[in-house]
């Protein structure tokens, strides 16, 4: 049983979204060029050293990891296979956990460095957007300081923890147009209330089903979900996309006992996307951004609006202020549109529950406050 060691660096810059290791990136790196030359080149080491260090592995693990054939390209083992295979799923599986624990560290320097530092504690539903949002954040430059300690957990979560005070922020979405009656109405209305909460504009994104390459199977919707061929990979309890996958599952009479997969949840969009890419599942519903970073297909099914919440109180608090400005800027805005299946939708402007969401019937009754 081999352990693992954990480290980290502290840089100006942004880091990596992945734990590196060594062995799994030159794994990587020949698997994508198959050889070992073109790997060594890519990764910026000599043949040399990248030949004995997978020797090195070889000898360690008591397995081969690559194999070489004259006049043929290099190819990983199926034990090496099986090992890149098995590093990447639990890295996709963790990313939310990963980004947790980084966030910490940060906020904890952000605060050290820079007693002005404004700190804006997120909970949110997983979404490239913000971690997108939190990288342009850290870019800026000038005083004061802002700061998103973002943690990543299911859309219900993060309202709960917006609810018992453990956060400023948190981020919910729901699809365009949710009708009264819908599965978002009886899942989130119970947790918000006009008045008392208030939303922020953020962004409109694209859901819908991420497919291996060229679409082997020839996926083109909800339908093709019931084919007993077709393994399906779904989304843990409490995020906003098992609540929109079924929604639309019911909209469309499939009964979940005829998803092939329907019990098998994945926590994030990523690992999703990366149980497609290994062959693992056939299909999983999440946004075009995490398909296309996995060079996988995709077929959208719905828009849905990405929602900011937070409490009416928090407004004028300055980390909100600035957040607030920072998604009204042209430069924020122009980064969005650059994300696959992303535009922005009335970014930095506060919004009523009641206006917004189709749930509340005495809207008018409020029109005395413009944000009511």
């Amino acid at each position: 049983m081999h352990k693992i060691g954990l480290s980290y660096a502290l840089n100006a810059q942004a880091g990596a979204q992945q734990l590196r290791n060594p062995l799994m990136d030159m794994l990587q790196a020949v698997q994508a060029s198959g050889s070992i030359s073109a790997a060594a080149a890519a990764l910026g080491l000599s043949y040399r050293h990248v030949w004995g260090e997978l020797r090195r592995w070889e000898q360690t693990l008591g397995h081969p990891l690559v194999i070489w054939e004259k006049g043929k390209p290099a190819h990983l083992s199926p034990f090496g296979d099986k090992l890149l295979w098995s590093e990447r799923q639990a890295q996709a599986r963790l990313a939310p956990q990963i980004e947790a624990l980084r966030a910490e560290l940060e906020r904890t320097f952000a605060i050290a460095f820079d007693d002005d530092a404004h700190v804006l504690t997120f909970h949110a539903s997983h979404d490239d957007a913000l971690t997108a949002l939190r990288s342009h954040v850290d870019a800026r430059t000038g005083k004061p300081r802002l700061h998103l300690d973002i943690r990543f957990s299911g859309s219900v979560d993060a309202i709960v923890a917006l609810n018992q005070g453990r956060c400023v922020m948190a981020g919910f979405h729901t699809p365009q147009g949710a009708p009264v009656g819908s599965l978002a109405e009886r899942t989130y209305k119970p947790l918000l209330k006009p008045g008392l909460h208030k939303l922020i504009g953020f962004a409109v994104r694209t859901q819908g089903l991420m497919v291996r390459p060229g679409n082997p199977l020839c996926i083109a919707g909800l339908a093709d979900l019931a084919r007993k061929e077709v393994r399906f990979v779904n989304r843990a309890l409490g995020t906003g996309t098992r609540v929109l996958l079924d929604e639309l599952l019911a909209g469309a009479g499939i009964d979940t006992s005829r998803v092939q997969g329907y019990e098998h949840a994945e926590p994030s969009h990523t690992a999703v996307a990366q149980s497609v890419a290994s062959g693992q599942s056939d299909a999983g519903l999440g946004i075009e951004a995490a398909a296309r970073a996995r060079g996988l297909d995709f077929v959208p099914l719905v828009e849905e609006d990405y929602h900011l919440v937070c409490l009416k109180s928090a407004l004028d608090e300055a980390p909100v202020l600035a957040l607030r400005q920072i998604l009204s800027s042209g430069a924020w805005q122009h980064a969005l549109r650059a994300l696959p299946g992303y535009r922005p939708s009335h970014s930095g402007m506060v919004r009523s529950l009641s206006r917004v969401l189709a749930w509340w019937t005495f809207a008018r009754s409020m029109q005395h406050d413009p944000t009511n």
